[in-house]
């Protein structure tokens, strides 16, 4: 029965696009919940993408499903703070660090003093906010502008960092999945952080729970690949999660800070 009703989901998210959790319950006349737990298990199973009360199909071969900034921008913000907050206390004076295009390395832009660093990105809107610092020294990757992810794409990129010694990257990603790999949504900002996790010294991902569990377009590397994660799960919730049991990496707890 529930393998015929998974069919059914993924039949009626591919002939629409998109479905949400309230449509699929009526359709299948099934309660929310049931619905909830299916889409889980598709998403786990590489099937399907959930975001906030809807799902639509993974569709690799056009390697691009993730949502616009505009939209990311407004998705857990206080989470994103929190977890930016805590990477500050990562960033000295005099180290060149790397930033990728995502909302809460955006939120870590926002929060970061005026400085003697380099900043290295590939984020119009962190290049934008870090434009107003007298003693940051801002180098953007540079390229052609994708205005649905607020980011440049360089051709150039791998001669570029040739020339640069990145101290810490600091990024986030669409998603991880049980086995601790990393994914992102779309082919652009995923050959960026790939690039990145090589070249840089060390790495910390910025990781919120609503990313847990989860899988995407393109895999940019593994939990193993990281130097740490800062999260907003607690310790206990930690254990509980299979990617950071899947994992080397250390993990960090982002609370609310006094």
């Amino acid at each position: 029965m529930k393998a015929v009703r998974h069919q059914a989901i993924l039949q009626l998210i591919r002939e629409t696009g998109s479905q949400s959790t309230e449509n699929l319950a009526s359709h299948l006349q099934v309660s929310k919940e049931t619905i909830r737990r299916d889409l889980q298990e598709l998403q786990t199973q590489g099937q399907l993408i959930r975001r906030h009360g809807w799902a639509k199909i993974v569709k690799r071969e056009t390697q691009d499903s993730g949502d616009s900034f505009r939209a990311r921008q407004k998705s857990h913000q206080s989470r994103k703070a929190d977890i930016a907050r805590q990477a500050l206390s990562w960033i000295d004076e005099g180290m060149v660090i790397a930033l990728d295009a995502s909302s809460t390395c955006w939120s870590l832009a926002r929060q970061l003093p005026d400085i003697s660093i380099t900043v290295f990105t590939n984020s119009a809107r962190v290049c934008r906010e870090l434009s107003k610092r007298q003693n940051i020294q801002l180098i953007s990757s540079g390229g052609r502008l994708l205005r649905k992810y607020d980011c440049y794409v360089n051709p150039a990129l791998f001669s570029q960092l040739k020339t640069l010694e990145i101290d810490l990257f600091l990024f986030s990603c669409e998603a991880v999945d049980a086995a601790g790999a990393i994914w992102d949504s779309n082919d652009s900002n995923a050959e960026y952080k790939i690039a990145l996790l090589r070249r840089a010294a060390q790495s910390l991902l910025l990781l919120d729970k609503s990313k847990l569990n989860r899988t995407s377009e393109v895999q940019i590397g593994h939990l193993d690949d990281v130097t740490q994660v800062i999260s907003d799960l607690s310790d206990a919730q930690q254990r509980n999660e299979k990617p950071y049991s899947a994992s080397t990496c250390a993990v960090t707890f982002a609370g609310r800070l006094a």
